[in-house]
């Protein structure tokens, strides 16, 4: 990569020796006539993070990014022409067969020892990084009576308990009116279930069921899905309050039910203590939203470096968006650890091709008006500035929608690309640290973990001063190394989960619905 630095002077950025194309690294774009240090014109006006092209591209011809075809000219495009998705034609989607499996065997990397956080240790083994009581509701038609009870328990029962950090309501739109025997409708349900399971719950699970729903409490949390023991030594009952049961008469009744039983939970999340544990219990999800040319070329590329380090420290780290990767299956699957991590990799890309091929579209309706402004022509170009969020270790696992990881490393946690679906279902695969990308700007956040955002452009980290958490444009800027950002991450984990630093999200407290994915029918 070029190092671009920060000041009037034209600046481009090119990735590989074999790119033909390079985006315009300068805030505001450059103007037609601009030359550059090398002797580039500039044809056209090209906006920051557009590509233009280094060599006279002829009708036809590949365009190179990152070393890969990201599309084909559908006309002559001088050298100094601005390369945009109008002007290309998008390559085709790559075969699932014949591909390399299991190949790449990177030399293994020195342990990283020594780095420990602040957590809570459960009963389970895992650790939170926050101490939250979650109240799960089975069905949206509780949504109502839950949040009324969750506002009164913030500000009547709360403040007794000062070891606890917040009460959320999992709310969600499934649980009625869905063809919940259908086979895909494992889906929606294991992932609440897990969801209710997050390290960040201390194992306390609490339940509001209407009473008439199909999600029935007992289907949503069977026998033995719950590692909650009582005093006896024996499994405790599921902790329902149920609005239709007959000892609820008006309305206020069904709020003193859930908050005298959020009183007990409380109680015992209150007695809590963080403790010192090592870094290889954090389980970091990783996702990028709002992306732009720039996050293949800082953000990314940082957090792939933090990837690595968490994996050499014997974390857990979860990278996922299937549109997003689909179009670099090759080089996934040739960094799978074994033959059966490569298919499954591959299982899981079916899959999510033949939903796609349901609704008559394909893994190009993945790309947003902003994700092109940002200069971003297709999904090509944006699969391989994702990829690289998952660094280069060997992907040891991979994960089916709403399934919890039970391993450590790099998994490949299969979601769609969806902001709000993606973190919650790596929420469900047991997530307890998020970290989040973004070029165009996006104030998502998650009330049930910490979103640690990362900026891909300085002049977005200085207009968004209180949102963003880390400035990763410095590396377009020259001011830090990919290298360097990343370690600054990997540390800012460490305080985030260990409760010595809040993320901004965590401040103004703002954070997105879980919005479950459900590709059962709806009757």
């Amino acid at each position: 990569m070029s190092n671009a630095a920060s000041g009037a002077s034209p600046l481009y950025i090119r990735i590989h020796a074999n790119d033909n194309v390079a985006i315009v690294a300068n805030d505001g774009g450059l103007k037609a006539g601009t030359s550059f240090a090398d002797g580039l014109v500039l044809v056209d006006n090209v906006p920051q993070g557009h590509k233009v092209a280094l060599a006279d591209l002829a009708e036809g011809a590949a365009i190179v990014r990152y070393n890969v075809v990201i599309g084909y000219a559908q006309k002559a495009l001088p050298r100094g022409s601005w390369v945009h998705e109008r002007v290309m034609r998008m390559p085709v989607a790559p075969g699932l067969d014949g591909l390399p499996i299991a190949t790449v065997k990177p030399p293994a990397l020195p342990p990283l020892e020594g780095y420990t956080f602040e957590g809570y240790r459960n009963a389970d083994g895992s650790v939170g990084t926050r101490n939250i009581l979650a109240i799960t509701q089975t069905v949206q038609c509780v949504a109502g009576v839950t949040d009324f009870a969750v506002q009164r328990i913030k500000a009547e029962l709360l403040p007794r308990y000062p070891n606890v950090d917040d009460v959320v309501a999992l709310e969600h739109s499934y649980g009625c009116g869905v063809a919940i025997d259908a086979p895909d409708a494992i889906v929606p349900i294991r992932t609440l279930r897990n969801i209710s399971l997050n390290p960040n719950f201390g194992g306390e699970v609490m339940v509001v069921s209407l009473g008439c729903e199909k999600l029935q409490p007992e289907r949503l949390l069977p026998p033995g899905s719950i590692p909650i023991i009582d005093k006896r030594g024996d499994a405790a009952e599921l902790d329902v309050v149920c609005l239709q049961d007959d000892e609820h008469v008006g309305f206020m009744s069904m709020i003193d039910s859930v908050m005298r039983q959020a009183d007990e939970h409380l109680a015992r999340l209150n007695r809590r203590r963080r403790e010192t544990v090592p870094a290889s219990e954090l389980v970091v999800g990783v996702q990028c939203g709002g992306s732009d040319a720039f996050s293949g070329v800082t953000a990314n590329p940082a957090v792939g470096f933090c990837t690595d380090l968490l994996v050499r420290a014997g974390a857990t780290v979860m990278f996922s968006e299937t549109t997003e990767v689909r179009d670099g299956i090759d080089q996934l699957t040739s960094r799978a650890s074994t033959p059966e991590v490569a298919e499954a990799m591959i299982r899981e890309m079916a899959w999510y091709d033949a939903y796609l091929q349901k609704g008559r579209v394909d893994r190009s309706a993945n790309t947003t008006p902003g994700n092109k402004k940002g200069g971003l022509s297709n999904i090509v170009e944006k699969a391989m500035g994702s990829i690289v969020k998952s660094g280069s270790a060997p992907i040891t696992g991979v994960l089916a929608p709403g399934e919890k990881a039970a391993q450590k490393g790099l998994i490949y946690t299969a979601t769609p690309a969806s902001d709000f679906i993606c973190g919650t279902l790596q929420l469900a695969a047991g997530i307890n640290l998020h970290v989040f990308t973004t070029g165009r700007g996006t104030p998502y956040g998650l009330a049930e973990v910490p979103v640690i955002k990362v900026a891909t452009r300085s002049d977005l980290a200085r207009r968004w001063h209180d949102l963003m958490d880390v400035n990763a444009g410095r590396i377009a800027d020259g001011e830090a190394s990919i290298e360097d950002v990343g370690w600054e991450l990997f540390r800012l984990m460490l305080d985030v989960a260990s409760g010595r630093k809040k993320t901004w999200a965590e401040h103004w407290k703002l954070h997105n619905a879980l919005v479950l994915f459900n590709p059962a029918p709806v009757t």
